[in-house]
Parts: structure tokens; C-alpha cells; sequence
């Protein structure tokens, strides 16, 4: 007889162990399986030691503006990047063992290490043992997207997974893809002194839509590494090692970052067995707002759905999935509204809608040019740009894109008031503190105020609550 077990959650990431929270508060009766190793991608390849290398190359590239600022020295700071790594991985080592003692702590002896293959919408082998259920979780996340072409040279390609691994680094580099991970080393790396160089086959960088933002993202980063775009970079072995060549440039480096995407982890998982078609990417058909595959007891979420690879959207699917595989019934969630951060200097950010998911014949575009942002000025930081949507018909903020200084905050707030449906004018009444740059946010909303003065009545606003940002400086 086989086991059974109320719910057999696969893959013990961030989606897989905020299924479990879900889970544990209807039944105790599950299995919470994974081949390891353990942590979460955030914590050991992902968000976390990213953000400590950025955090090094950002204060590493701070000190050189430091004799603008009369502090000068007669030994300026050099970078060791064998210790930088040594650094980082210190760092990576106490988040993802915190997330090891979560994980034993949350599923204890539920927790079973193996690799797991589905036999059907009920049934699941792992360690030569077939156990049945009532409904499965696939959390088992993803992996750095490499071309089958490259693997004859994989000693050369670096992706997320191995970047953090290295004692040191060549001080020649490729980076294959201006996304998040391409656009967040490309520019740390140059920044503590490497030779970089990136390509990207979309013209727009980062998933910027909106043409404006893109060009100013392209010139501001493309001062400190150069990016081509707009080609398929090909790459070739050579005697010293890689050839990479987009469109007319062409360049020899040591190595290259593979920063293509991801690939679900779902190729070996028998998907097969569950009877229903797979898109061209192996992928079966589900559903966001319920994670539910087709009408079976199955649910996907988080990387493995090949949706969003993003930590908050994959603890809002695992919550899903948790709670519809052990409900009476499926249940359809609200989703939040779109949210990118891209922590290069400045940030780039997105949300809310992107121009591209709207109609331009519907919205207004508000801009507020950050040369002249006074806390910006004052800090030497003063470059990028900031559009906010904003529907003709009642003023509400729709959704935004920008680099700017500080993206990361001015986005949360901007999300905010697109979840809480506000218009300008709302906006417009909050407090702008000076200075600081979010009255570059304010310089924008007032941009669409006056956009709009013709189709709206906007209550009279108070001095304070008007006042453009310019005078006060």
C-alpha cells in the first residue's frame, strides 16, 4: 500500500515554504519535498548576495568622488576582489543558513530530501517510494537560462548561480543580457574596476516599455560599462578565450555572464503524466489568479510557473497554492499590481502598467527630469528620468517607469497609490519633506495636474500643499 498524505508540496523555496505556512494551519499531514540544496535562491545565489556585492562596488565607486569633495589622501582605496568575494559570500553564508534553520524549523520531519517525480495529479515518487495524495505543490523554482550552443566553453560562462562562487574573477567580461542580474553586476563590476561590456538582443534594457526612460537608462548606464543592444550576441572559443560579437562590435574577454532569464525547473518533474498539453516551453497551462493547473488537484507557483521570477510573487503564489490545496474550494486571488526594482545607480524601476499596457490615447504622461532634483544636486547624484501614467478620465495614477535616484522608494509609494486607486490630486496633498528626492515625485504629480487642468476641476490646494519644488531651492 502506498503512503498517503493529505499534500505534497515540491521544492522548498520561497513559494514552497509559504505554501507550507498556509498548509500547516488546515493539516499536518503533508510532505515537503527537495533534492537541496537548501536555502532559497534568495538567500544563496539571488537577491541577497547580490545586494551585499552592489553594496561594496557602490561605496567603492563613492570614494572616488570624494576629492570632488576636498577629502583627499595620499593613498587612495584599492579593491581586492578575492576579498570582495570572501565578503560576499560571509554575508551570503548567515542569510542562507538562516533560511536552512526556517525550513528544518517550519516542515521538521516532514521535510524529505530527494528528488521527486510526479506519476500523476495524485501520486508522487521519491526515493523508490510511490506515495499518494490529495493535491501537489510545484515549487521547484528555476535556473539560469544558458544556449545549448554555449556548453562547449561552460568552463568560460558564469551565471547567478556559480558568479558568487568565485575566488577570483577575470578582469575581462562579457555580460549576455541586460536584465536585472546583467545590468546590476555589469555595472558593480565596473565599478570596482573590471573591464565589462554588455549586450543585450532587446533594444530596451531592463523591460523598460517606455522609449523616453529607455534612452536615458541606455546614456546614464552606458557611462560607466558599454551596452550594445538591438542584436543577438554570438559567441566563439578562442586561444585566450571568448570572441563575443553583436551586430558590428565585436570584443575578446575572459569570461561572460550568462544573464538570460531562467529556465523553469520542471523538465524532469514527469509534467507528462498529469495528461494535459505543454506549451513550447514545457509549461503546463494554469491559472494566476488560483495557481491551479487546468481542473487538476495541481498547483504551480512561483520560478517554476515561468511567470515572474520574483521573491514577492512567489510568496504571493505559494500562499495561494497553500490555501486552495487545502480549501473546500479553489479560490480565485487578487493579484498586486506590477512591481520591478532594478538596484543599479540609479535604480530603474516599474509600476503599476507600463506604457506599453496602455492606451496612449487615454493617459497623460508626467515627467520630472532629475538633473535638477535639489537633494540629488546636493548629493551628486542628480541624473535620470521619471514618467508617471495617469488616466485622462479621473486623474489616477495608472503606473510608472524611471531611473532615478532613490527608485526603490519612490516605486513603493507610487504602488501604493495605484493600489488604493489615487488620483494626483491625492497625492498632491501628502507631505514632500525637503529636501529629499521624493519632490522630484511631487515635481512630476504637479506636471500632471497641469496636464489635466483643462479636463479637471482640481480643488484649490494650500500654499504648502502646491508649492513647486524649483523656488525652494
Amino acid at each position: 500500500m502506498a503512503r498517503k498524505v493529505d499534500v505534497i508540496v515540491i521544492g522548498a523555496g520561497s513559494a514552497g515554504l509559504a505554501a507550507v505556512r498556509q498548509i500547516e494551519k488546515t493539516t499536518d499531514n503533508y510532505l515537503l519535498i527537495d533534492h537541496g540544496p537548501l536555502g532559497t535562491t534568495c538567500a544563496r545565489v539571488g537577491c541577497m548576495p547580490s545586494k551585499a556585492f552592489i553594496k561594496v562596488a557602490k561605496d567603492f565607486h563613492g570614494a572616488a568622488r570624494l576629492v570632488q569633495a576636498g577629502l583627499t589622501d595620499s593613498h587612495p582605496a584599492r579593491c581586492d576582489i578575492p576579498a570582495v568575494l570572501e565578503h560576499v559570500r560571509r554575508l551570503r553564508d548567515h542569510f542562507a543558513s538562516g533560511m536552512v534553520e526556517v525550513t528544518h524549523k517550519l516542515a521538521k520531519e516532514r521535510l524529505v530530501k530527494g528528488t521527486a517525480r510526479l506519476l500523476g495529479p495524485n501520486r508522487v515518487w521519491v526515493n523508490g517510494e510511490e506515495i499518494t495524495c490529495s493535491s501537489i505543490i510545484l515549487a521547484t523554482g528555476s535556473r539560469p537560462t544558458i544556449p545549448d550552443e554555449w556548453h562547449g566553453f561552460s568552463d568560460r560562462i558564469l551565471t547567478a548561480d556559480t558568479f558568487f562562487e568565485q575566488k577570483d574573477l577575470p578582469r575581462r567580461i562579457a555580460v549576455a543580457g541586460l536584465g536585472i542580474i546583467g545590468l546590476e553586476l555589469g555595472q558593480s563590476l565596473a565599478r570596482l574596476g573590471i573591464q565589462v561590456t554588455g549586450f543585450g538582443r532587446n533594444p530596451h534594457i531592463c523591460g523598460i516599455r517606455d522609449p523616453e526612460i529607455n534612452r536615458v537608462a541606455l546614456q546614464v548606464l552606458g557611462q560607466e560599462f558599454p551596452l550594445f543592444v538591438g542584436d543577438e550576441a554570438k559567441i566563439t572559443p578562442t586561444d585566450k578565450g571568448l570572441r563575443i560579437r553583436n551586430g558590428f562590435h565585436e570584443i575578446e574577454v575572459e569570461a561572460v555572464i550568462a544573464a538570460l532569464g531562467v529556465t523553469p525547473n520542471l523538465d524532469k518533474l514527469g509534467l507528462e503524466n498529469l495528461g494535459v498539453p505543454l506549451n513550447d516551453r514545457g509549461l503546463p497551462p494554469y491559472n494566476p489568479y488560483t495557481t491551479q493547473i487546468a481542473d487538476l488537484p495541481v498547483y504551480i507557483a512561483g520560478d517554476a510557473n515561468g511567470c515572474l521570477p520574483i521573491l514577492h510573487e512567489a510568496q504571493d503564489e505559494g500562499f495561494i497554492a497553500g490555501r486552495n490545496a487545502t480549501g473546500a474550494r479553489v479560490q480565485k486571488y487578487r493579484r498586486r499590481n506590477g512591481l520591478k526594482v532594478v538596484f543599479t545607480d540609479p535604480g530603474v524601476a516599474a509600476v503599476g502598467r507600463t506604457l506599453d499596457k496602455l492606451d496612449s490615447a487615454g493617459i497623460i504622461i508626467a515627467r520630472a527630469n532629475f538633473s535638477d532634483q535639489a537633494r540629488a544636486v546636493a548629493e551628486g547624484r542628480n541624473t535620470g528620468m521619471m514618467h508617471i501614467y495617469v488616466d485622462k478620465t479621473d486623474a489616477r495614477i495608472l503606473g510608472a517607469e524611471m531611473i532615478v535616484p532613490e527608485a526603490e522608494h519612490l516605486t513603493h509609494l507610487l504602488g501604493l497609490a495605484i493600489h488604493r486607486e489615487m488620483t494626483v490630486h491625492d497625492m498632491l496633498t501628502m507631505p514632500f519633506y525637503h529636501p529629499t528626492v521624493e519632490e522630484g515625485l511631487r515635481t512630476a504629480l504637479r506636471d500632471a495636474a497641469q496636464q489635466l487642468a483643462h479636463i479637471h476641476t482640481m480643488e484649490e490646494l494650500t500654499l504648502c500643499e502646491s508649492c513647486p519644488e524649483l523656488p525652494l531651492c
